[in-house]
């Protein structure tokens, strides 16, 4: 004991100490906290050598202090702040599938205070082995077992240790690119990047490319656009005549359903459907449904990723949120904007949240949204009308609440509906899902999955209902589609039981399968069915403006129409992987694995040269479909294309504030030729036609059956 405690006592010893410990956590997250698997025994030797590296070479800059408590004190603050980055990483996994990347720490203050209580609902009980070293540390000194080395520390000797960290990452660097040839340059999975350097180097490497991509943009030329509207021009799917324009002059109500999934429709707990009422609607005579459709989120915007392409037909980032990033500063051929100066729609948003949350009330502006009813337009002071979990309002909230101001818009409107409550965090109690039981499987999050869906799906039920009510139901289109995946791989694997499949043979392929989500477009007399055709969040721009009389053939979407008999059913999914009708490629670095969508077996391509050839040719498809994308966004491309007869926002023009007087403004001015449905009835309220069991709203709702309560807000 006493010559470990010797050897603790020297400053280099005490520095071993830290980076020791600093090693042990990252393995712990590696192989526990991210789920990171070795093919190789040398992938597996990256995964426990890559830690140290980086590791070394931050802490031996504590070394070039003369003054000894300098030193330590330096010492500590690279160790806490490795320690906090490496836990957030695994707090940021467990939600997003991915890791941390510079845009996410820079946009931080934008989704921080809607995010709120989020963090500490994704944190676990054996997540204290990540900070129990740091109460041992502290007692080892106030107990004086270490004690401050007072020794001068040779300057020699530190440029020795920190060129041991620059040798080791080298080494790492080299090793790494011999056994995974173009990590860096060629990566389709952020993984192979911790795996073979560390989580450190990772944010390294995404603050690089970050930084490149500011240079690119700051020198684009005019030009460059040219290869973008080649693309759209060779890839334009012409519309089916049809269902052109059978929404033409109709309002259209996008319903954003919160982290659902596919397979929710027609499932079954204890006998009991888990949501009847979309059920219904998906099997509707009047309903276009899909039951290929999936998910093309990227790993950290998500929800915003699904509106970047529902909104602009362009994708979101690989990692980070493109909202957040660029979203108030690019220059976006968006639906608001379409459609209004199209058709003459008046276009709002609906969110129970801040509005800052994903920077919204910054690139909505942008986009052209002539409204944005967020969290302060609603009763949110009561803690009961949210869970606690910082996303927002309940949903029977949003929605009936949001009747007072959907009515006040002059139609035809663009509107969309931002739910929030499926979030699989989201806490609801009893009271709010009457008698509906959930599983009782061993993953918690997972029976609490079913709990939300089912909420959301009365919720959905209920606006429905006032739709049909209020009359709006018939001068109007309803599109309904789930944002992305609602459970983490593991969830899925406990889900698998409940859908007929065998846990022990999941795997990649399943869970990639799993990121279908529902997609349905509602109107009375729309010539409806459940359509087999295969598609994404990226082809539902084009289908809409479709539907409303739009030929999209002058603007820069990467979609394509659904109904159109053009349509590419080639599904590009963010990270590189790609469906077709028949087959699923997942791609690493140098390789790709298919699989038959039939059977869920791996195909042997050294047999199959034909099949080779084929998915040759989609990945390039694939790579020029996200890379033109990523050129258009990063490089803010659109500022140099401007369509016909169509004139670019200025999000100076449009304010958040006092949005009820300017409604009310616009009412008066119009007068007997003001279209808000409000005005249609006879300047009388349709509030009260809206029915909701909302346990909140049922012993002290407040009125909301006139204008001039409204006005007083």
């Amino acid at each position: 004991m006493k010559k470990i405690q010797s050897i603790l006592n020297r400053r280099l010893g005490f520095m071993s100490l830290l980076i020791l410990c600093l090693w042990l956590k990252s393995v712990i997250a590696y192989f526990a906290g991210f789920s990171l698997t070795a093919n190789n025994p040398w992938q597996y030797l990256f995964l426990i050598v890559n830690p140290f590296a980086t590791t070394v070479f931050f802490m031996s800059l504590a070394l070039y202090f003369n003054r000894p408590k300098l030193s330590y004190i330096f010492m500590g603050i690279i160790y806490l702040i490795d320690t906090i980055f490496i836990y957030s990483n695994i707090l940021f996994y467990r939600e997003n599938a991915d890791f941390i990347a510079s845009s996410t720490i820079t946009g931080v203050a934008k989704v921080a205070k809607g995010l709120g209580k989020t963090t500490a609902s994704a944190m676990q009980l054996g997540d204290i082995i990540y900070w129990f070293d740091i109460i041992v540390i502290v007692l080892l000194f106030a107990t004086h077992f270490i004690k401050i080395d007072q020794t001068p520390f040779r300057k020699i000797n530190a440029l020795a240790t920190t060129f041991l960290g620059f040798t080791l990452f080298t080494a790492d660097l080299a090793g790494s690119e011999l056994n995974r040839p173009q990590l860096l340059g060629r990566t389709f999975d952020h993984s192979y990047i911790v795996k073979y350097l560390g989580i450190n180097s990772f944010l390294a490497y995404d603050s690089v490319r970050s930084v490149q991509n500011s240079q690119v943009r700051s020198t684009a030329t005019e030009t460059e656009v040219d290869s973008a509207l080649d693309y759209t021009k060779d890839n334009y799917a012409a519309p089916n005549p049809n269902y052109f324009g059978k929404a033409n002059g109709k309002n259209i109500i996008i319903i954003h359903l919160e982290s659902f999934e596919q397979f929710l429709i027609g499932m079954k707990i204890n006998g009991q459907e888990v949501t009847p009422f979309l059920n219904s609607l998906y099997n509707d005579k009047n309903t276009i449904s899909y039951d290929n459709f999936f998910n093309e989120v990227g790993g950290g915007g998500r929800t915003s990723d699904a509106e970047t392409m529902l909104e602009s037909g362009l994708f979101g980032f690989s990692s980070g949120s493109f909202f957040q990033k660029l979203g108030g500063d690019n220059t976006f051929q968006a639906a608001p904007a379409i459609l209004q100066q199209e058709k003459g729609y008046t276009s709002a948003v609906f969110h129970g949240n801040v509005g800052s949350f994903w920077g919204r009330n910054v690139t909505y502006k942008n986009m052209g949204y002539n409204y944005f009813f967020d969290e302060s337009y609603y009763d949110s002071k009561n803690p009961d009308t949210q869970s606690g979990s910082g996303y927002g309002i309940k949903d029977k909230l949003l929605f009936s609440e949001g009747a007072k101001y959907l009515e006040q818009l002059q139609q035809p409107f663009y509107t969309k509906f931002l739910t929030v409550t499926n979030h699989v965090d989201y806490q609801l109690s009893d009271e709010d899902n009457g008698d509906f039981k959930t599983s009782e499987t061993t993953n918690d999050k997972l029976n609490s999955y079913f709990k939300t869906a089912h909420y959301l799906d009365k919720s959905v039920e209920e606006f429905f209902n006032y739709l049909n009510d209020s009359g709006l139901e018939k001068n109007t289109m309803v599109v309904l589609y789930g944002d992305h995946f609602g459970l983490n791989d593991d969830q899925h694997k406990v889900l698998s039981s409940l859908i007929g499949k065998d846990p022990d043979t999941w795997g990649k392929f399943d869970n990639t399968q799993m990121q279908r989500v529902p997609f349905m477009i509602h109107m009375n007399g729309l010539k409806g069915g459940i359509k087999h055709t295969y598609g994404g969040e990226i082809d539902v721009l084009p289908t809409i403006l479709h539907l409303a009389g739009i030929n999209t053939k002058q603007y820069v979407q990467l979609g394509t129409d659904l109904l159109s008999k053009d349509h590419s059913q080639l599904v590009a999914l963010r990270n590189g992987n790609f469906i077709t009708p028949h087959y699923t490629v997942l791609r690493s670095s140098d390789s790709a694995q298919v699989f038959s969508n039939d059977t869920g077996e791996k195909v042997d391509l050294q047999s199959n040269p034909e099949l080779l050839t084929k998915v040759d040719k989609w990945e390039k498809a694939v790579d020029l479909k996200l890379s033109t994308s990523d050129s258009i966004n990063n490089k803010n491309l659109l500022r140099f294309y401007t369509p016909f007869d169509f004139t670019p926002i200025n999000p100076a023009d449009y304010s958040y504030q006092n949005q009820i007087q300017q409604m009310e403004e616009i009412r008066n001015k119009l007068g007997d030729k003001s279209t808000s449905l409000y005005s249609k009835n006879g300047n009388k309220s349709t509030t009260d036609l809206y029915n909701t069991d909302a346990v909140q709203l049922q012993d002290d709702r407040t009125p909301i059956d006139s204008w001039s309560y409204l006005n007083k807000k």
